[in-house]
């Protein structure tokens, strides 16, 4: 690290679980971050401003102005503008060291294998079932941590994955992959701005703690928040020994 960004990063480097070894594997880092939504937006910024290298971005939608009401890594001016890129330049101006590639079409099959092979994580910040199945395979695949979120409403829940621990269960242990992606919709159901942020910022801290060496991350737990009766739990996961994406017997 140079001066300047022992400057920078030294709020984070004076806990002695991060130190200067632990800012330095971040800034060495690469991340996927699927969705530049409602949870995607924190995770972005808060990964860029603690000094993750290089990050990528993959959404293929616009913004709206109906997201301008969660979706903060967005402004009034980036209407119209593909996601990817509103969020890139609002990053780059964040953290200019930052490095950022950009995926501006819907990541299926190869293409979602490829992209995640090609970074050390994947922050699933998507909205449809289908797409965090698709993320979920090829993490399993590439055998790379993802941290899984997901909001509506006023319930938020978040987790970890990661294929390299024999023990981690992966995210078709707990859903079934027949679920309905309608069911997910903010435009139908409807969703508390903050929410988003308090769930997308747990997704930040996972991510860093996997990417950083340090703590313990939420592996084998669902973390739950609920926001009306200000309630966080946390459950315990185990492996599917029957899971048809991550078991033996697949």
């Amino acid at each position: 690290m140079n001066d300047l960004q022992l400057l920078r990063y030294s709020r984070q480097i004076l806990l002695p679980e991060v130190d200067i070894a632990g800012q330095e594997r971040l800034i060495n880092s690469k991340v996927l971050i699927v969705g530049l939504g409602g949870l995607g937006s924190p995770v972005a910024l808060y990964l860029a401003a603690a000094g993750v290298g290089e990050l990528h971005l993959a959404d293929h939608d616009r913004v709206d102005v109906s997201n301008l009401q969660r979706q903060v890594v967005h402004q009034e001016a980036s209407l119209d503008q593909l996601k990817v890129e509103s969020a890139a330049q609002r990053l780059k101006q964040l953290n200019p060291a930052i490095k950022i590639v950009m995926h501006n079409h819907l990541l299926e099959g190869d293409a979602m294998l490829k992209a995640v092979e090609a970074v050390d994580l994947v922050c699933d910040c998507s909205d449809r079932f289908s797409t965090r199945f698709a993320i979920n395979r090829a993490s399993q695949a590439a055998k790379k941590p993802s941290v899984f979120g997901a909001a509506i409403r006023f319930s938020g829940q978040m987790s970890v994955f990661d294929p390299g621990l024999a023990t981690s269960p992966c995210y078709a242990c707990i859903y079934d992959e027949n679920s309905d992606d309608a069911e997910l919709s903010c435009s139908e159901s409807g969703v508390l701005s903050p929410l988003v942020g308090v769930v997308g910022s747990l997704q930040a801290v996972e991510a860093l703690k996997v990417l950083g060496g340090f703590g313990e991350p939420a592996i084998g737990k669902l973390l739950t928040y609920d926001g009306l009766r200000s309630e966080m739990r946390n459950l315990k996961l185990q492996k599917d020994p029957f899971c048809s994406c991550c078991s033996n017997h697949a």
